[in-house]
C-alpha cells in the first residue's frame, strides 16, 4: 500500500476505551493533544459524522486504511486498532507502539 498525504508520527501507549463500564471497549491509541489540535485545525473539513476522519495508519510492518475519531472532551483523536493488526504486531493493552498516520 503506497502512503500519501501528510505524515504524522508518534509513540503512544495502547489502552482499552469504553463509554460504559459494563461493555468491553475498543483497543486504541490516542494521538498527542498538540498533534490532534494541529490536525483538526488543518483537516477538520475532511471529517465525516461524529468527528471521524479517514486515514492510513502504520504500526510495525502493518499498514491499513482506517479512521481516527475526535474526542471533544479530551480534544484528541483516537485511533482504534483492529484485531487483525493487534494480532500481526503482537499488540496488547499497555504496550508502547510507534504509530504513523497519513492524512
Amino acid at each position: 500500500m503506497e502512503s500519501k498525504g501528510v505524515k504524522y508520527q508518534f509513540t503512544a501507549k495502547v489502552y482499552q476505551y469504553s463509554s460504559s463500564v459494563e461493555i468491553p471497549g475498543w483497543t486504541i491509541v490516542s494521538l498527542p493533544k498538540d498533534m490532534s489540535i494541529e490536525i483538526r485545525d488543518n483537516f477538520k473539513k475532511f471529517e465525516e459524522g461524529w468527528g471521524r476522519m479517514k486515514v492510513t495508519a502504520r504500526i510495525g510492518n502493518s499498514e491499513w486504511r482506517t479512521s481516527i475519531w475526535f474526542d471533544t472532551k479530551q480534544e484528541i483523536y483516537m485511533l482504534p486498532l483492529k484485531a487483525e493488526i493487534r494480532k500481526k504486531e503482537n499488540i496488547v493493552p499497555d504496550k508502547i507502539v510507534d504509530v504513523v498516520v497519513f492524512i
